[in-house]
Order: structure tokens, then sequence, then C-alpha cells
């Protein structure tokens, strides 16, 4: 069990990764709409009338969204926030958003979860929430390394699904994954699909992440997801450069299309 526990009562989990930039370029990677959203979800800093974020609100899907409200504000160092949408009907959870500066250009990001409870009844929340940082700080790396700073513009979509592995194994034929390791090469094979790039990380036997050439440059973050009494099929893609916006607005509907006709949001 990776939560631990402090004398105080204190519940808290804590990831952690080294990426590369100064601790100002991190900073505006976790602290603005446009950085958050370019390697973590879409995601609004609502300000003030003093002109300073005083929330941050993340949208994870359709109709599945988190608000927390900003308790800290220390750039660029960090922040902090408090959140009882983290747990549907339980504590509030305070996350802390922390950046140490590195050697050699780079630095250490840490994302700390805590809540104070006096028993372990809401700790598989917290740990699911750790499991999930991986493969968004796989994604922080490839976007530091190789896109830093460029415009990003987000294609998402949602399917659902009967049998979660049967669901996999159709998406990852159909986009030309399936048989293919860590750093090959892959491609969808000729039709209405545009997708293509090397394969930079397998988390799970169900989510891959892959380093995109088509549609244009970027990332591919696809997995399958539980929830409630559903099995839903996540594919969300962050496409960076100046055409981003315009690939998504040529792409979107072929990808919707198509997710609709294979993975029916509405399963029978």
């Amino acid at each position: 069990m990776s939560i631990k526990v402090d004398p105080s009562g204190r519940r808290w989990v804590r990831g952690e990764v080294e990426v590369p930039g100064s601790v100002e370029e991190v900073w505006r990677a976790i602290s603005t709409e446009g950085g958050l959203s370019a390697w973590f979800t879409r995601s609004e800093f609502p300000e003030g009338a003093d002109g300073k974020p005083t929330h941050l609100i993340c949208y994870f899907g359709p109709g599945i969204s988190s608000a927390a409200k900003i308790t800290e504000w220390d750039p660029p160092r960090g922040f902090s926030v408090i959140s009882d949408e983290f747990i549907p009907g339980g504590p509030e959870v305070s996350t802390d958003w922390k950046i140490e500066e590195g050697d050699d250009e780079s630095c250490l990001l840490s994302v700390e979860h805590s809540l104070f409870v006096e028993t372990d009844e809401y700790d598989n929340y917290v740990e699911g929430t750790e499991a999930g940082w991986p493969a968004f700080f796989r994604i922080l790396q490839i976007y530091m390394s190789h896109h830093r700073g460029q415009p990003c513009a987000l294609l998402e979509v949602m399917g659902a699904a009967s049998d979660g592995a049967q669901a996999w194994s159709e998406l990852a034929t159909a986009l030309g994954f399936a048989a293919v390791e860590k750093g090959e090469r892959f491609g969808a094979p000729p039709g209405k699909l545009r997708i293509s790039g090397v394969v930079d990380t397998v988390p799970d036997e169900t989510e891959v992440i892959l380093h995109v050439e088509e549609p244009t440059a970027g990332v591919a973050h696809l997995f399958v997801w539980p929830l409630d009494d559903q099995i839903l099929l996540s594919v969300r893609f962050y496409l960076y450069g100046a055409d981003a916006a315009e690939v998504v607005s040529r792409e979107d509907p072929v990808w919707r299309s198509w997710m609709e006709e294979r993975f029916p949001s509405t399963q029978g």
C-alpha cells in the first residue's frame, strides 16, 4: 500500500517526475490553461478581481470534471488547491504542486494529495489517483522535451464497451499498434483514420502513449477506463504546432464518427 500516514492523521500520496526545462518553463506548464492542457487534461484557471487564479477546473471527459479552490499561489515554485469533488460524498482533499530546480536545465515536479480522516475508507480513491500520474508525467516529459512552448489543441473522443479487453484489442488492431513493441513504429491501415508514429510507453495492458507524427506532431493517450458501472474507452490527442487547431477541426468529426460507430457511448 503506497499511502502514508503522519502522526497528525494526515493520509497522503506523492508522485514526482524529473522534466527538462527551467523553473519558469515548468511553472508555465502547470499553472496556465495552455500549459496544463498541453499534457494533463483540458484545464481552466478562473481569476478573481485581482487577476490571480481562484480555482482550478479540470475536464476529464464529457460531463466529467473536477473543481478545486486555490489555497496557495507561489510562482514559480508551486501552488495548492483543495476540493470537495475529489471523492464523491467524501472528505476534502488537498493537492500540492511543487517545483524544485535540478541539474542540467531540469526540474523535479511533485504532486501530493492529502486528506485528514481517521480510517482507511478513502485510501483507494487517493491511491487510484496516484496510479494515474505516471502516464501524465510521461506525456509532460515528451511535451517539455520535444514540443515545449508550442501551441496545443486537444482532440478528445470517448466510447463505451461491454468488454474492456475485447474493445482494446479491436482499437489496437484498427490503429495499427496491436503487435508493436515499445520504441517501434506503427501506423493505422489505409482507411478513415490518419495516425502514425512511435509507441512510447505501455503503462498497462489496456493503456498506451503514442508519440505521433500523424495527423500532426503530438502525443496520443489511449486507455480503457472502468467508471462506476461503465467501461469507457478514451482517446485523447495532444497536438502541437501552429496548425494544431486546424488539424483538430478537420480530424475531430472523423474520429468522433468512427468511435460512435465502433464503440457507441450507449451500450445496448
